[in-house]
């Protein structure tokens, strides 16, 4: 019944306009009574993006099964739930995105839903943090680095009319977020040898150099 009355809505909201589109429209088109209507949804705005409470559960429980993985890892992996959500319906979500565009409320609706996901990911950020010096205030810079970075590929997609990899050009965009934030962040790129193998190696600061040497040697020679 909620995708029925989704579908309704959605197909009113394009034929006629949201603003001149009433709840007693919708549930004539959708053939129920007005308490179906609010037993799904509390407004029209609602019926707009009916997927999105759904894909909040999804990503709240994401994370919760996150267990000890990275953590910047684990909110980029969750952003990308939302992705996949709008993926698998193109034409419906470039609709949305073109009438959202059209319709100031819809667009003040929609952030407040981003704001959401924000707080998602930066309330699991915090209490992976919890402790350490600036574990907030990391945690809401890192939530809206991946809200920032997922949306600006998502919506250069949506503007395309659904066109190219949605995927490639998120997982690009939150590339950039790991690189910054991750656990790697400010190391060096290791260099591949002749072979393309990598050999890493972590010396103690000041550490003697024959030392250093010295692992080094025994790292190749155990290869």
């Amino acid at each position: 019944m909620r995708d029925v009355l989704a579908e309704a809505a959605f197909a009113l909201f394009l034929e006629r306009g949201f603003e001149r589109t009433t709840v007693d429209d919708i549930v004539s088109r959708a053939g129920v009574g007005r308490r179906s209507f609010f037993r799904y949804f509390p407004s029209k705005e609602d019926a707009v993006f009916p997927d999105h409470e759904r894909c909040l559960a999804d990503m709240t429980a994401f994370l919760e099964a996150a267990g000890d993985a990275e953590p910047v890892d684990a909110v980029c992996d969750a952003a990308r739930i939302v992705l996949r959500m709008y993926a698998a319906n193109p034409e419906f979500s470039v609709q949305r995105y073109r009438l959202t565009r059209e319709v100031p409320g819809l667009r003040t609706y929609e952030l407040s839903v981003v704001r959401r996901y924000e707080r998602t990911l930066a309330g699991y950020l915090e209490r992976r943090c919890d402790g350490a010096r600036d574990g907030a205030l990391r945690a809401e810079v890192i939530a809206a680095s991946v809200v920032a970075a997922h949306n600006n590929a998502l919506r250069s997609w949506l503007r395309s009319g659904g066109e190219g990899d949605a995927e490639a050009a998120v997982d690009h965009a939150l590339g950039i977020v790991r690189e910054t934030w991750g656990s790697g962040a400010g190391r060096p790129p290791a260099v591949p040898a002749a072979d393309g193998e990598v050999i890493v190696m972590v010396a103690a600061k000041g550490a003697p150099m024959w030392r250093v040497v010295q692992q080094i040697e025994s790292a190749l020679g155990e290869r």
